[in-house]
């Protein structure tokens, strides 16, 4: 029987939705009595929210650090750093500003910044025990959701391997969503994390441990973003930026509520031995997993997901990908530990959660697609 509603539901207790909302940010953590740790990226500070940051803390009495982390997904080796920085600084609340990296590292280091062992032991499924500290989450691109998640994705760059560090203690304590933060964003960068919200919807839309709940949000977004994403590329209209940075949070309910699928377990691994964006990755494996699980969805769901985009799904995905500029960096390349690729998609949590259960025969349909 599909359920209506999951055993668990995990959604901030705090999200704010508001043109201008960063300049809330010290009104939002000041409950939280003391200095603060604001984890980012080198943008930030060129396009002057840094500064603002750092003006409206003071005006108001409160005092705050800055970590500045460099380009490329969030590792073990960060989380400790951040983790040592905070300790240091003796912080009693952490806020991540920028993109899916740069939350989901502000994310992990809260959330283990009491833990006893090393984040490698959570990683490798150790039982968290202790609290963390308030996590405070501000995205400035549309397309993670890690704003509304509760898991980290973290590289081990000694193994070269991408997983999740997950725990309901992960879960930001308030999110603050403003639309001003996407303007000027690069074309590719809008358009890859766009692309990773729309698969993130659609994964959890098919899931087989989806909801009505889950279901709801998911589609809600996929409309959102289809509606959204290209007009805001081209002209950043107030409302499409809200349109795109809606969906993207949406889409970051109804996956925490019901896993992914085989494109985010497929894409972890590739993206760590080729360092391609994760948003590349999850759009040029759309299609190809659409096919593969056409049938396991059922057409009642491909035709609810067609209508909410307004025309068939699959030609609606393939237009829209011309007009991204969506093109595979695969294509010639042999295909590296083609084993390692395989083994790891398979036994992904995301993969598990796949609505066709996927063979090796599977993994290398999508390997065949995209190379």
């Amino acid at each position: 029987m599909h359920p209506t509603f999951p055993q668990e539901t995990f959604l901030p207790p705090r999200i704010l939705f508001k043109r201008g909302g960063l300049s809330d940010l010290a009104d939002e953590v000041a409950e939280f009595s003391g200095p603060g740790l604001i984890v980012h990226g080198v943008s930030l500070a060129k396009n002057g929210f840094l500064e603002k940051i750092a003006q409206d803390l003071k005006l108001a009495g409160l005092r705050a650090e800055f970590f500045c982390r460099s380009k490329g997904e969030p590792t073990l080796a960060e989380i400790r750093a951040v983790i040592t920085q905070g300790r240091a600084d003796k912080v009693r609340w952490i806020a991540g500003i920028g993109g899916g990296s740069v939350l989901d590292l502000a994310k992990a280091a809260a959330g283990l910044y009491n833990a006893k062992q090393d984040p490698t032991y959570y990683q490798e499924g150790g039982t968290l025990e202790e609290p963390g500290i308030p996590f405070i989450a501000v995205p400035t691109t549309a397309g993670s959701g890690s704003e509304a998640s509760l898991n980290a994705v973290i590289i081990n760059s000694e193994k070269k391997i991408k997983l999740s560090i997950r725990h309901r203690d992960f879960l930001a304590r308030k999110v603050i969503l403003d639309p001003d933060l996407l303007k000027g964003l690069p074309f590719a960068v809008m358009a890859h994390s766009g692309m990773d919200a729309w698969v993130q919807a659609y994964e959890s839309f098919i899931s087989k441990n989806s909801s009505w709940f889950s279901e709801n949000f998911a589609l809600k977004a996929i409309q959102l973003i289809s509606r959204h994403l290209v007009p805001a590329l081209n002209a950043g209209r107030d409302e499409d930026l809200e349109g795109l940075l809606l969906g993207s949070f949406l889409s970051g309910v109804a996956f925490s509520h019901s896993r992914l699928g085989v494109i985010h377990g497929i894409a972890h691994p590739l993206g760590i031995l080729y360092d391609v964006p994760h948003g590349l990755i999850c759009s040029l494996c759309f299609i190809p997993s659409i096919k593969l699980n056409l049938d396991a969805m059922g057409n009642q769901k491909y035709a609810i997901m067609s209508q909410a985009v307004g025309m068939d799904l699959l030609q609606k995905i393939h237009e829209l990908q011309k007009t991204l500029r969506i093109v595979s960096p695969f294509k010639g390349k042999p295909i590296l530990d083609k084993e390692k690729i395989i083994a790891e998609t398979l036994k992904s949590g995301s993969t598990a959660a796949n609505p066709k259960t996927i063979t090796r025969a599977d993994v290398e349909y999508l390997l065949r697609e995209i190379f």
